[in-house]
């Protein structure tokens, strides 16, 4: 079966991941890829860095104990270095390739006072948070600018986008609660694309807010549904993960180019359960990235993370 539109047509690669025996993703909260085409995802089982080849063979993993259970965004800079983001320990860490840690942003298990109050209902909690504050309360994304600068999204316990320079320094931050132009509703993911300006996933808004590298708000896209991640390639091809559960692909202009989801609500057979995680490699092939053990309550093994290779267009 092929998944998509126009040129923009995927098979499914079916077990893709070959997770070693006994082993489990849990949830898969971020993906990345490298340089090498290396898919490197941050779990919240008990390896939490794990990297594959294209082929879906695991090479390494690490970070075993140094996470708390909510682990949630990932990326790896031009030189190698991997920067996660831990929700529950308020903290965004910097590390090699190999996983020595290098960097720590965030004062671990101290949340910033944003009014956040972490009740039993979701939309409770974030209800609760009155007013954008510092770095961190539960943040959520991290990427990097072409100049090594860090973003931040700062989401589940705030309501704002955090910049720092390469050495940690924080340069500034922006976003309010609420629904207006430049306030956020759970700011989710963050993308930095070659034209210096920064992507945030705007999730219970339904909305990405698109920013200059000064916070400036300049253009948001609507026709989405609880936009979890965003991954914009060489061509600004820009692809998005929904928790609706779906994923979508736009032009840079945000012409809709493709769009699947789910024709089964059944656990066992959907095709997504919770999109969380989105990337592609050099190639075109398309990965995402699921959280369905902390959405429904299903691990779904291999399923957790799924290959779409790309089919060459026909002319």
């Amino acid at each position: 079966m092929l998944y998509g539109a126009g040129k923009y047509k995927y098979e499914l690669v079916d077990g893709w991941a070959k997770c070693p025996e006994g082993w489990s993703f849990v949830d898969i909260c971020g993906l990345f890829i490298d340089s090498q085409d290396r898919v490197y995802m941050l779990t919240r089982g008990a390896h939490p860095v794990m990297v594959f080849d294209r082929a879906g063979n695991l090479l390494t993993s690490w970070g075993e104990g140094f996470f708390s259970k909510r682990t949630h965004g990932i990326c790896v800079g031009p030189d190698g270095s991997v920067y996660c983001v831990d929700d529950d320990n308020h903290t965004v860490s910097k590390f090699t390739a190999e996983g020595k840690l290098l960097m720590v942003l965030g004062d671990k298990e101290h949340p910033s006072d944003t009014g956040y109050i972490r009740k039993a209902e979701f939309y409770d909690r974030l209800a609760t948070i009155k007013r954008g504050g510092p770095p961190f309360n539960h943040p959520t994304g991290v990427a990097l600018s072409s100049s090594g600068e860090i973003y931040v999204t700062d989401g589940y316990g705030n309501a704002r986008v955090h910049k720092f320079s390469p050495d940690g320094t924080l340069l500034f931050s922006w976003g309010e609660p609420g629904s207006g132009l430049g306030q956020f509703r759970l700011p989710h993911s963050v993308w930095v694309d070659k034209q210096e300006r920064v992507w945030v996933t705007d999730r219970e808004n339904n909305r990405i807010q698109i920013f200059n590298a000064q916070g400036e708000f300049l253009n948001q896209w609507t026709d989405l549904t609880r936009p979890t991640d965003i991954f914009i390639d060489d061509e600004e091809t820009v692809y998005v993960s929904e928790l609706s559960p779906r994923v979508s692909l736009f032009t840079i202009d945000g012409k809709l180019l493709a769009r699947w989801g789910n024709e089964s609500r059944d656990k066992e057979t959907a095709l997504f359960l919770a999109p969380h995680a989105i990337a592609v490699d050099s190639q075109g092939d398309l990965y995402v990235g699921e959280v369905p053990m902390g959405y429904s309550g299903v691990d779904r093994g291999s399923r957790t993370v799924q290959k779409f290779a790309r089919k060459p267009s026909q002319s």
